[in-house]
C-alpha cells in the first residue's frame, strides 16, 4: 500500500504583494484603466461637490442668521372683515415699544398714489414697481440694513426732499451713487443714500424711503404706519409675538399680521436640504454607472489574461490567490477613481464657494463617504470577474492563451 504524497500548500500573498499585483494589472492597460476610473471619479466628484457647495451655502446662511439675529418681528396691516385694506393706528410704533421685553421698534408707512421716476418726462405708467415709504430714522438699526453708498436719513434730512433708495430700486432707476435727482411725487428729491439688500426686510429693496416728516408735509402721508418692526430678547420672541398684534392695534387685533422674517431664511435652509437629496441621488446613479464600467473592464481583463491565470495556477497559485489578485485590482481601480473624484469635487466646491464669497467648507463626511463608496463599488463590481478568474482550470486557461 503506497503512502499518499501531500501536495504543497500555496504560499500566502502578503498585502503588499497583492497591491503590487493589482497595480501591475492597472498600469499595464493605462487607457482602459483611466476610462474606467473616470466613471467612478465623476460620480464621486458630483457627490463631494454637491455636499461641499451645500455645506458652504448653509454655512453662509447660518452666519447671516447669526449676524442678523432671529429676534426681529414684523407687523403688517392686513384686511378688514369686508376685504378692505386696514390701517394700523398712528401710534402703533409707540404701542409696540411699551411691551416689556421689546428693545427697539420702528416703522414704515406706504405713501399712496406716489411713484418714482428717473425724469419728469418718463412715462407715468412705467413705475417699475417701486413703492414710496415714509421711514423712521432708526429703521436701519432695527432691521439690520446697511448702506451700499451714501448715508441714511437723519433728523435734518428727514424734513427735506431727500430719499434713500433700496438696492433694486436703485438698479431700476439706473442710480449707483448719491447726489442724483429723482422725480418723486411730482417733485424733485435728492438721493442721499442707497441701501444694500436687506435679507430680513426684502420689501425695502424695491422701495424709495423718505423722511416721516417730509412725507406728511409734501406727499400727503397720513401718518399711519403700514409695517412695524421690533426687536426683543431672543428668549421672549414667542411671548412678544403672542401679544404684539393686540398691542399695536387694540381695537382690531384680527386685522394685523405678525411674522418672523428670519423664518424665511430658515426655510431656505430646509429647501437646500431637499435639493441636496435630489443631487445626491444623481451622483449615486453616476457612481453606479461607473461601477458597471469597472465590472465590464475587469471581465474583459480576465478574458485577455487567461494564459497568465493558467500559468499562475500551474505554478501553484490557489483559487483564493487568483480571486484576491483580481479583486484587489478592481478595488484599486475604483479607489483611484474615487480619490480623483474627491479632489475634483473639492476643487469645484471650494472654487464655487470662493466665487460667491461663501466660507469654504471641507465636507469631511463626504470625503470619507466618497472614497469608501468607490472602494465598495469596486469590491462589488470586481467580485464576479475575480470569481470567474479563480474558477478557470489551469489546463483550459493555458490552452486558451
Amino acid at each position: 500500500m503506497s503512502a499518499s504524497v501531500a501536495l504543497p500548500r500555496p504560499a500566502r500573498l502578503n498585502p503588499m504583494d497583492l497591491v503590487r499585483a493589482g497595480l501591475t494589472g492597472v498600469v499595464g492597460r493605462p487607457a482602459r484603466a483611466v476610462l474606467s476610473a473616470l466613471g467612478i471619479g465623476i460620480g464621486v466628484a458630483a457627490m463631494v461637490a454637491v455636499l461641499g457647495i451645500s455645506a458652504a451655502s448653509q454655512a453662509k446662511l447660518a452666519d447671516q442668521l447669526n449676524a442678523l439675529g432671529t429676534n426681529l418681528l414684523k407687523v403688517r396691516a392686513g384686511n378688514t372683515l369686508f376685504g378692505a385694506k386696514s390701517k394700523l393706528p398712528v401710534n402703533a410704533v409707540d404701542m409696540a415699544k411699551r411691551i416689556g421685553p421689546v428693545q427697539v421698534a420702528t416703522g414704515t408707512g406706504e405713501v399712496p398714489d406716489c411713484a418714482v421716476y428717473r425724469s419728469d418726462l418718463a412715462d407715468p405708467r412705467a413705475t417699475g414697481g417701486i413703492t414710496v415709504l415714509a421711514a423712521k430714522v432708526d429703521l436701519p438699526g432695527t432691521v439690520g440694513a446697511s448702506l451700499a453708498a451714501g448715508q441714511w436719513l437723519n433728523a435734518a434730512t428727514s424734513k427735506y426732499p431727500a430719499v434713500v433708495l433700496g438696492a433694486k430700486s436703485a438698479q431700476q432707476l439706473g442710480i449707483d451713487h448719491p447726489g442724483a435727482q429723482v422725480y418723486l411725487g411730482k417733485q424733485w428729491f435728492t438721493v442721499v443714500g442707497i441701501l444694500a439688500e436687506v435679507p430680513l426686510a426684502p420689501e425695502l429693496d424695491r422701495a424709495a424711503l423718505v423722511g416721516w416728516d417730509v412725507a406728511g408735509a409734501r406727499l400727503g402721508f397720513d401718518g399711519h404706519p403700514t409695517t412695524v418692526y421690533e426687536r426683543s430678547t431672543e428668549k421672549s420672541v414667542d411671548a412678544v409675538r403672542a401679544v404684539l398684534g393686540q398691542s399695536v392695534n387694540p381695537e382690531h387685533p384680527e386685522e394685523v399680521a405678525v411674522s418672523r422674517p428670519s423664518d424665511a431664511l430658515q426655510a431656505q435652509l430646509a429647501a437646500k436640504s431637499t435639493f441636496l437629496t435630489m443631487f445626491l441621488g444623481l451622483g449615486a446613479v453616476a457612481l453606479l454607472v461607473g461601477g458597471v464600467g469597472v465590472a465590464n473592464t475587469m471581465v474583459i481583463s480576465v478574458l485577455e489574461r487567461r494564459s497568465e491565470i493558467g500559468l499562475r495556477r500551474a505554478l501553484g497559485a490557489g483559487r483564493g490567490q487568483v480571486r484576491l489578485q483580481f479583486l484587489t485590482e478592481a478595488v484599486l481601480l475604483s479607489g483611484l477613481g474615487g480619490l480623483f473624484g474627491v479632489l475634483l469635487g473639492l476643487a469645484v466646491s471650494i472654487g464655487y464657494a470662493l466665487s460667491n464669497d461663501w466660507p469654504a467648507v471641507l465636507p469631511l463626511p463626504a470625503i470619507a463617504a466618497g472614497v469608501g463608496a468607490s472602494m465598495l463599488i469596486g469590491t462589488v463590481a470586481g467580485w464576479f470577474p475575480a470569481s470567474r478568474a479563480a474558477r478557470l482550470p489551469p489546463n483550459a486557461a493555458l490552452a486558451a492563451g
